[in-house]
């Protein structure tokens, strides 16, 4: 195809799976492609944003990073979509708590993204737009959570422009119903609805806003394959 290799990525047309994992960390792909693909090849790491195609359980499919916040993964799902051919991306993430009832370690599905971004400003819309998952990825996640017994929960999230916010207003948040914070998943959804594509972002709690506590490098290690496992059963 003539729009690639972009300039972004290095990969050539057909390098890259239909159905595409991603991640912030590269070096968090790098460690999916290794411990759950077979046969991974690298193809991408332009910038240091590692990618790569393999296998799983006999299904092709791709896995790359994203870089953090919403301008980053705004360049990379649109060059996917709209250049590779690329009909699904899955997000797996970290996200901050706002809900009480989730404990570190527990999955977020984000069935939608609240935002603080003015990304969305770009499709002229008459009104505000509300960027949703997919729900049959959606619902198929739900479904890998009760299979694999792992604490989870459904609902609305806060994609974020920033991480150190000078006036954070959490409760305003919290009385909307949003449960969790994270920095791309409302892009992401905008693009793949632009795309006409599908989208779902799943999320790691690593921190609660509320109480203070964060994951251990031991915990992260742990419990941040859990949604790995639960993205590769959606491909």
């Amino acid at each position: 195809m003539a729009n690639t290799p972009t300039p972004h990525i290095g990969a050539q047309y057909g390098e890259i799976a239909e159905t595409v994992i991603m991640a912030g960390d590269p070096l968090r792909i790098k460690f999916i492609a290794e411990r759950f693909l077979d046969k991974p090849v690298q193809f991408n790491n332009v910038r240091g944003m590692l990618g790569y195609t393999g296998s799983y359980k006999g299904k092709r499919v791709s896995v790359m990073g994203h870089g953090m916040g919403i301008p980053s993964i705004g360049i990379y799902s649109y060059e996917l979509y709209h250049f590779y051919g690329v009909k699904t991306i899955i997000r797996v993430g970290s996200a901050g708590a706002y809900d009480p009832d989730l404990r570190l370690g527990d999955l977020v599905i984000a069935m939608g993204a609240s935002t603080d971004s003015a990304y969305g400003a770009q499709f002229e819309l008459p009104g505000t737009f509300a960027p949703i998952a997919d729900f049959d990825l959606l619902r198929e996640a739900a479904a890998s959570c009760e299979r694999h017994g792992f604490r989870y929960k459904v609902g609305n999230v806060l994609s974020s422009d920033v991480f150190y916010h000078a006036h954070p207003k959490v409760d305003r948040w919290r009385e909307m119903g949003v449960i969790a914070v994270e920095m791309e998943a409302s892009a992401l959804y905008m693009n793949a609805a632009y795309a006409g594509a599908r989208a779902l972002t799943i999320c790691t709690i690593s921190d609660h806003v509320l109480t203070g506590e964060v994951t251990t490098p031991e915990q992260r290690q742990t419990t941040f394959t859990n949604m790995a496992e639960v993205a590769l059963d959606l491909i």
